[in-house]
């Protein structure tokens, strides 16, 4: 359990930052009219969350030094977090604008996310369709999209399609699917273009059966072959 699921874990998180000077076992106890172990079991437990510090201070007289406790400084990462709004906001400005150049916006930045995310092959093996398509695959599997590869020529053959059983953006692509789809199009185009891969990605039909997405992988142009970047 959390501070942020523990109602009583949040109320010594308070006592702590509202505190002018870091605080004691007892005092906290104290402020909040419990037991003292009960405070200690949930001080150090925020500890342990790194939400408070513990520090020791010298005895004023005679006996042992003294375990004080303050909140560590900071914004609270307890809080919810509103990323698909944000996502909304940014994907319904990008909108607005031009259907076209919005959609070139899209594939481009794709392609740039696709490059910096793409593990590169090592040094040692060249790239491969083979090898290519199956790091492609690792890539979108890491990213939840669930890829099975299809339609290979031969048990050693590149697949002539992708299909994506699952979509980690699905809500956003079903409002913005002029937008997100050609972003993950581009994705793979910038993914295979960073290995310089002899095949691209050709075109991603969006909902091609109510379960999947398809990408179809093709033949790469002789430039997109030599966008790989040493890292």
């Amino acid at each position: 359990m959390t501070a942020r699921q523990s109602p009583r874990r949040r109320e010594v998180l308070e006592v702590l930052r509202t505190a002018p000077a870091p605080l004691g076992v007892a005092a906290v106890a104290e402020r909040m009219g419990v037991h003292p172990n009960t405070v200690r079991f949930h001080l150090d437990a925020l500890v342990a969350e790194g939400l408070v510090e513990s520090g020791t201070e010298a005895p004023s007289g005679p006996g042992r030094p003294r375990t004080s406790y303050s909140a560590r400084p900071g914004m609270d990462r307890g809080g919810a977090r509103g990323y698909p709004l944000l996502a909304r906001m940014l994907l319904s400005r990008w909108a607005s604008g031009d259907p076209a150049d919005a959609r070139t916006e899209a594939v481009e930045t794709g392609r740039a996310l696709g490059r910096f995310l793409v593990d590169p092959l090592p040094p040692f093996e060249p790239p491969t369709a083979e090898r290519s398509a199956a790091r492609l695959v690792g890539l979108l599997d890491d990213m939840g999209f669930a890829p099975r590869p299809e339609g290979a020529p031969g048990p050693d053959g590149p697949p002539a399609r992708i299909r994506l059983r699952h979509c980690p953006f699905l809500e956003l692509a079903e409002e913005y699917g002029r937008l997100v789809c050609p972003l993950h199009l581009g994705l793979m185009q910038g993914a295979l273009a960073g290995l310089g891969a002899p095949l691209t990605a050709t075109g991603l039909e969006p909902f091609a059966e109510p379960d999947s997405c398809l990408a179809h992988l093709g033949v790469a142009a002789a430039a997109e072959q030599k966008e790989a970047t040493p890292r």
